[in-house]
């Protein structure tokens, strides 16, 4: 989607080239410069993708603090289970 936003700044540039009104000319190097934009947005966002974090995999201190301690124990009944009497 985001390479017809090159396109239209292509036209854009073309019609610039071509119309003998200088109102026209800026409002058609206007035009393409906003396509030429959202064409570099586009670009950027298909190849690295909207990089805002999601906030639902954030975990909050308790969360992590109830994890560390489950890992704990779990390391101490593998070291109770592998030390011989």
């Amino acid at each position: 989607m985001h390479w017809l936003f090159l396109l239209l700044a292509l036209g854009c540039f073309a019609l610039a080239l071509k119309v003998p009104q200088m109102s026209l000319m800026m409002l058609a190097l206007f035009g393409a410069l906003v396509f030429l934009l959202a064409w570099v947005r586009g670009m950027y966002v298909a190849r690295f993708g909207n990089l805002q974090r999601d906030i639902s995999s954030v975990i909050d201190p308790t969360e992590l603090r109830r994890l560390r301690e489950q890992a704990q124990a779990r390391r101490q009944l593998v070291e109770e289970d592998s030390d011989p009497l």
